[in-house]
């Protein structure tokens, strides 16, 4: 199976991605609430929940998902990657996904990611299907 994360820029083949802390922005509440383990509200709906295993490193076979998290950094990369360490699979998540102690990075996918309009609409539209077909 091939793996993706999407997230700092700037690694290269055979890095090794380790667990961090949230990436936080000035100024941005939902930020704030992420790195303090809080939730955001919006309007009286959650927004990006705090990851609920911040000692492991997220992967997924979902390339879409991941290239979401690499457009949330500035100019994010997306890599594929393989597993170090024993995979967990993530019940936070409604595309496939895993924790792992680390990753390390086989190759560059894709550098500075930024998201089209239509590839955020399609991402909406699937992470909004597969929500429905997790809460059934």
């Amino acid at each position: 199976m091939r793996y993706f994360h999407g997230g700092v820029p700037g690694l290269n083949p055979g890095d090794l991605i380790t667990p961090s802390p949230p990436h936080v922005i000035d100024g941005c509440k939902v930020c704030e609430a992420r790195a303090q383990g809080l939730t955001a509200m919006v309007g009286g709906k959650a927004v990006d929940p705090a990851t609920g295993r911040p000692d492991r490193v997220y992967i997924t076979s979902d390339r879409d998902y991941a290239r979401f998290y690499a457009s949330r950094y500035w100019y994010g990369d997306l890599y594929t990657v393989e597993p170090v360490g024993e995979l967990e699979t993530s019940t936070e998540d409604s595309f496939p996904t895993w924790c792992v102690p680390e990753a390390r990075v086989v190759s560059v996918y894709t550098r500075a990611v930024q998201l089209t309009r239509g590839q955020r609409r399609s991402l909406l539209r699937r992470w909004t299907e597969a929500d429905k077909a997790r809460d059934r």
